[in-house]
This record gives structure tokens, sequence and C-alpha cells, in this order.
């Protein structure tokens, strides 16, 4: 059973669990990568919310605030399933099932970057198109017919939340994929521009420590954090 909380129903199975559920559902899907900061655009903006929990929709537990949320309602995931690993899954699975991947998302040089790099990696991994996240949201047609004319599998959105998220809302249903999921910045990390924390930050859930120390901008949008955790409280608790 999936946790509740603020009204999203966070997937609570495991991430190979995950990916399989993905590859055998006919309908289309949007992985939403679940951390505060993209789970509180979605309680400011009905497209978004609307999007967020309707059935075409799976939340994963992507963001430490989030893994500690389920357990503040006694509903605990089984675990925190971070996107650029999902990413990494369904890619492979993708190369041996010959299915292909469509990467919406970055500056033109980062996302040739991390093409090649993918090319490198996944040898046999069919890449049908790509398009950078430079393009007016409300004016793109031309991208839409792009997609629907390579046909892809899935599409990965690398623009950051909330535009990415917004951008899937708004088209999937009109796009010839079956799976839509925001990937932030996984396509810098392909590209090899940032790396992963290491193993063990990764396991103690201090990954977004090391973000923050990589990148210091990123310290802003950490308030989010307990702000959105609070809110899980009351909501629990309090507003009964």
């Amino acid at each position: 059973m999936d946790s509740t909380i603020l009204n999203y129903k966070i997937y609570s199975k495991s991430k190979m669990e995950l990916v399989e559920e993905v590859f055998k559902r006919n309908e289309k899907i949007h992985i939403v990568s679940g951390n505060p900061e993209v789970l509180s655009n979605g309680l400011t903006d009905k497209i978004l919310f609307d999007n967020f929990t309707s059935e075409n929709a799976i939340i994963i537990p992507d963001g430490i605030g989030v893994v500690i949320s389920t357990k503040i309602v006694r509903q605990p995931v089984m675990e925190k399933i971070p996107g650029i690993e999902v990413v990494d899954v369904i890619l492979k699975r993708c190369e041996k099932e010959k299915k292909s991947v469509y990467l919406l998302g970055s500056k033109q040089d980062t996302l040739d970057l991390c093409i090649k790099n993918m090319h490198i990696r996944y040898k046999d991994l069919n890449i049908s198109g790509s398009h950078n996240g430079y393009f007016d949201l409300n004016n793109c047609e031309q991208l839409i017919e792009e997609i629907n004319q390579k046909k892809p599998f899935v599409v990965f959105v690398a623009m950051g939340a909330p535009r990415q998220e917004l951008f899937i809302a708004k088209y999937m249903e009109n796009l010839n994929a079956s799976v839509f999921m925001g990937v932030g910045g996984s396509f810098d990390n392909y590209a090899g521009i940032v790396k992963r924390a290491p193993s063990f930050m990764i396991k103690l859930g201090l990954e977004w420590l090391y973000r923050v120390a990589k990148e210091p901008f990123r310290i802003k949008r950490l308030s989010v954090i307990p702000k959105f955790m609070l809110k899980v409280f009351v909501n629990k608790y309090i507003m009964k």
C-alpha cells in the first residue's frame, strides 16, 4: 500500500518493483520525483496537483524530507528512490528491450555530452531524438510534432522544477510516448559536469548536503524541506 501525505500517494515499494510496474503498464505514466520542492509546487499549482494525484502519476520518494514525512504519518516507505537511479535502470531496460528514449532539456552542449556518454554506457540504447530546454512552454507545437514522429517509449525531461513537471502535465496526453519523467540535473550527471555524492553519504541520506557543498546556491532551497515536513505534521495531527 502506498503512503499518503498531503493527499499525495507516495510509492512505498522498492526501486526494482517500480520499474517492473512501469514496463508492465499499458497506460501512460508520469514518474514524479517526489522531493519536498516538487511536491510543494504541486500544492500551489492546480495543473501540477491534478497531475500528481491522477491515476497516471507515480510519485517516488526522491528526497529525505519525503521519506521522513512518510514516517511522520506512520506509513514509512520501503526505501528512498533517487530519480537518477530510476533513470539508470530504465535506460538499461530500454537498451535490453529495444525501446527508444527521447531526451529533452539542459543546454545544448550539456545535452550533447550527455548523449555521447549514454551511448558509451549503454551501447545499444536507441536515443530516438533530443532537444535542449530552451523553448516557449506555451508555444511548442513543432517540438510536440517532432517527439510524436519519433514515438519514443520514454521521454526524460531535464528542465528543473516546476518547468519540467508543467511540460509533462500539459502535454503528456498529446505525446506519442508511454513514460514521462522529470529528471532535474540528471543530464548534467551523465555529461560528467556534476557528480553524485560518495556512496556513504547517499546511504546516510546526506546527498543533499554534498550537493549544497558543491553548489552553494542550492542552500536557499533547503528551507522547503522543514516547511514541507511541518505541513505534513500539522495536516496529520492538528487539522483532523
